[in-house]
């Protein structure tokens, strides 16, 4: 009797085990860089090289291992198989159609080599913080913005302490009402390593930090204010862009530079600015 209760007990386990695993979607992975490599899969990756640049930010775009390179072991400071970094550069005078800058940047993007329409974004990152500095990592669509819409999985500002989430389409962009802060818990900031995603689908986009929800949309949410621009195709970015528009409006900065401060500049004047990308990921449920 005993034998035949622990043999009846042990398939009712395996049979629970296999329904639990089948009922469980299965994801295929649109795309994965590890950043392993000794230099940038350009494959992968497009590199934007003196373009314009908006919301009155004050460093240029520059294709240059200045800017944009890979490190590994120590330097890579935690991330296994190696690093992105995106690092700004204090270069006064550096001009783009007439234009002078006194900082460059990097910003990388995969568009045409990687679109994706629904599905989940994530990134493992950490970063340098100070008044200004503005890291991001984002997804765009093609064609007019806002109508193309974007989604902000994250950004800073410089305030170690929060990061925010946003979506900005036709009828809510700039200053978005579809906006949130996500402050982190107390004894973490952007300075550690934290994993930043969004879940998005047909009818919601939810945003989360190492897994836990930070800020939900729906479609109805959205077209309180517009139309809702999320179901075309996006392409991957990631930036540091320095001062401008939206740090301004956070810090209320004006000098040495619009939204960027003099502690920030002093920083990135002594290499201390940059951001490290461990991975970039992209799932979505198999059909």
């Amino acid at each position: 009797m005993k034998l035949f209760l622990f043999t009846s007990a042990a398939m009712l386990l395996t049979l629970t085990a296999v329904k639990a695993q089948n009922n469980h979607p299965k994801i295929d992975t649109v795309f994965f860089e590890d950043f392993n490599e000794k230099t940038l899969d350009r494959g992968k990756w497009n590199v934007e090289n003196r373009v314009h640049t908006v919301n009155n930010e004050q460093q240029a775009y520059v294709d240059s291992a200045a800017t944009i390179y890979l490190v590994h072991g120590r330097a890579a400071e935690g991330a296994k198989n190696g690093a992105l970094v995106l690092k700004p550069v204090y270069q006064p005078g550096f001009t783009i159609n007439n234009k002078k800058y006194d900082f460059i940047s990097g910003r990388i993007n995969t568009r045409q080599k990687m679109e994706f329409t629904y599905g989940t974004a994530s990134a493992r990152m950490k970063m340098s913080s100070g008044a200004g500095m503005w890291p991001a990592f984002w997804a765009l669509g093609n064609g007019k913005w806002p109508d193309c819409g974007e989604i902000d999985i994250m950004e800073t500002v410089g305030d170690s302490s929060w990061i925010s989430n946003a979506l900005h389409g036709p009828g809510y962009f700039g200053n978005t009402p579809l906006a949130y802060r996500a402050f982190f818990p107390a004894g973490q900031d952007v300075t550690q390593w934290h994993v930043y995603s969004v879940d998005w689908t047909a009818d919601s986009l939810i945003f989360k930090v190492d897994g836990k929800v930070t800020y939900s949309v729906t479609r109805p949410m959205v077209e309180h204010y517009g139309k809702w621009a999320y179901d075309n195709p996006k392409f991957i970015i990631l930036n540091f862009a320095l001062g401008g528009g939206y740090p301004e409006g956070v810090n209320k900065i004006k000098a040495p530079y619009p939204g960027l401060s003099q502690y920030s500049v002093n920083r990135i004047k002594a290499g201390q600015a940059k951001i490290l990308v461990d991975w970039v990921l992209v799932t979505r449920k198999a059909n």
